[in-house]
């Protein structure tokens, strides 16, 4: 027998990329030094699967699945991803929302092995160099959080390290971007969460937020190390405060490869979903008036994609303007109120102040209700039965995430509606069965979003993230609802249809960058083809060859 480089034993066990557990063959075992060192059976990848499944399953909750399934990604990457890929809709709840919130909100508890790469505030003037530790070279995507707005749970500080780590985890399943080419990364700027400062197992500083210009700055050095140590790397934003998001975004979207995906990717995603609902009912969106609950950066961005995409209809941005309305704390947003940011003075039309949300609803006679506030049960048994009241096929939107920060769940749309809502969340809700019929909740999920996205930007080397990308990115989403899952009342594919949404995506995506001379690499003649080839597919590697 041959063999190809020399591995040690202790190097093969112990690396995740490298090892296979009770897969590595009888040639390998001998070949490479691991005689004895494993159980004496060989075992298939498949059958590794099955006893990872049936862990998890014995898991008494989905905390301690969540930490299993994290131990496995450090233990054996490939099995990791098999088993998420294979089972995605039963392990993206554990891998990432609603579960990911709890283990962010445990993080500093629950820590036990760091993963991607810790910036904190201490290393300004050395950002490069604290960059330049992490061992690959070939980083492709960029997940970054500063951790100051952690899913609807607020200010979580470097404890946020979950969420780029489970979105990063969501690109390779999803979109086969591959493990060695992620890295997820906690920028600690400090944290406000007072909790947090007093707690002696939190993780990170123990100062409160750096903000203004000494923020600013950071961010500056953050970006320019980034682009020279990982030229092509894409960074998608995550996780940062309403104050900061647009402000970060607007300031990089035009000169390096940036995102953000609570901004842009929760709007492509949702506007999705908008149009398969409207396609049901044969409505168009030009016909729809929107009222949005909240004015965070998740509303703000649907409510400028769905701009968008009526002035590509034929609307004008004015009319398309006035068919959108926001709803926060303090009542609906009209223009006689003198607590507007500027942004919500774009939406701020000339009507009378209402306090109460079903009220509001009475009076504006809104087609859609879209919440990402962060404020549980906000659409009431009232609210929902205003929406039932005034429209034959409701849409109902609850975005937030986790669970515990829903605006409301399936069971309570449908059965307020008499099951005629279109229902989504960002979490996912079980089927609701009434009076002998299945409802399939939509589940609003940014991962039919973004890991396309990425796998279109990184292969054709864009230099750029134009906006354009995510309105596209929504219309190819739609277009992937089947005629029997419309038939199902869906509007959104079926999870495990993910690989193809996401190469759907891409490919419109790399097409976009390549007709605008974006493109960094050459355009392949079988784009599709080219996309699905550059896949990750997690097998096992051979170390010994005959």
């Amino acid at each position: 027998m041959s063999s190809g480089p020399k591995y040690s034993p202790f190097c093969l066990l112990h690396d995740p990329s490298l090892n296979k557990g009770t897969a590595f063959t009888e040639g390998e075992r001998d070949e490479l030094g691991l005689r004895g060192l494993l159980p004496p059976r060989v075992h298939s990848l498949t059958e590794q699967m099955l006893r990872v499944v049936a862990n998890v399953r014995k898991k008494s909750s989905d905390l301690e699945r969540y930490l299993f399934m994290m131990g496995l990604q450090d233990r054996n990457e490939t099995l990791f991803y098999r088993a998420l890929l294979d089972h995605l809709e039963e392990m993206m709840p554990i891998i990432y929302t609603p579960t990911v919130g709890l283990a962010c909100q445990e993080y500093g508890h629950i820590f036990r092995r760091p993963r991607g790469v810790f910036v904190s505030m201490r290393d300004a003037g050395k950002v490069r160099k604290t960059l330049q530790n992490w061992p690959a070279r070939n980083v492709q995507v960029i997940v970054v959080t500063d951790g100051e707005r952690t899913l609807g749970l607020g200010d979580l500080g470097a404890d946020g390290m979950g969420i780029p780590v489970g979105k990063l985890a969501l690109y390779t399943a999803c979109a086969g971007i591959h493990p060695s080419a992620c890295l997820p990364v906690t920028i600690d700027a400090g944290t406000d969460n007072e909790d947090l400062l007093k707690d002696p197992l939190y993780i990170g500083i123990q100062q409160h937020r750096m903000r203004g210009a000494a923020y600013d700055n950071f961010i500056d050095e953050f970006m320019a190390a980034v682009q020279e140590v990982f030229p092509h790397a894409l960074i998608q934003f995550e996780g940062l405060g309403d104050r900061t998001a647009f402000r970060v975004l607007n300031e990089y979207r035009d000169e390096a490869r940036v995102f953000n995906d609570d901004i842009q990717g929760t709007a492509a995603v949702t506007l999705a979903g908008l149009y398969s609902a409207l396609r049901l009912i044969e409505r168009s969106l030009l016909d729809q008036r929107f009222v949005f609950v909240g004015a965070g950066q998740a509303e703000r961005g649907i409510a400028d994609l769905v701009v968008d995409a009526m002035v590509q209809q034929g609307s004008t941005e004015a009319d398309a303007r006035a068919s959108c309305w926001f709803f926060d704390s303090r009542g609906l947003v009209v223009s006689s109120r003198t607590d507007l940011t500027a942004y919500e003075r774009l939406y701020a039309h000339d009507y009378e102040p209402i306090e109460d949300l079903p009220s509001a609803i009475n009076s504006l006679q809104p087609t859609a209700l879209i919440g990402a506030s962060g404020m549980p049960n906000v659409f009431s048994v009232h609210a929902l039965d205003r929406m039932a009241k005034i429209n034959e096929r409701p849409i109902i939107f609850a975005l937030s995430t986790p669970t515990s920060r829903s605006e409301c769940t399936a069971m309570q749309a449908y059965h307020v509606t008499g099951g005629r809502a279109f229902f989504a969340s960002g979490n996912p809700f079980d089927d609701v069965l009434m009076e002998g019929k299945r409802f399939i909740p939509g589940q609003c999920n940014n991962a039919y979003i973004f890991p396309g996205v990425g796998l279109g930007i990184v292969a054709s080397r864009s230099r750029l993230v134009p906006n354009e990308i995510f309105l596209v990115a929504a219309q190819t989403l739609a277009e992937q609802v089947s005629e029997s899952d419309r038939a199902e009342g869906r509007i959104y594919p079926p999870l495990s249809a993910i690989r193809e949404v996401s190469l759907a995506i891409a490919t419109t995506v790399a097409e976009i960058v390549y007709h605008r001379g974006l493109a960094g690499a050459p355009k392949p003649k079988d784009l599709r083809s080219y996309l699905k080839a550059q896949m990750y597919e997690p097998r096992y590697r051979d170390y010994v060859h005959p």
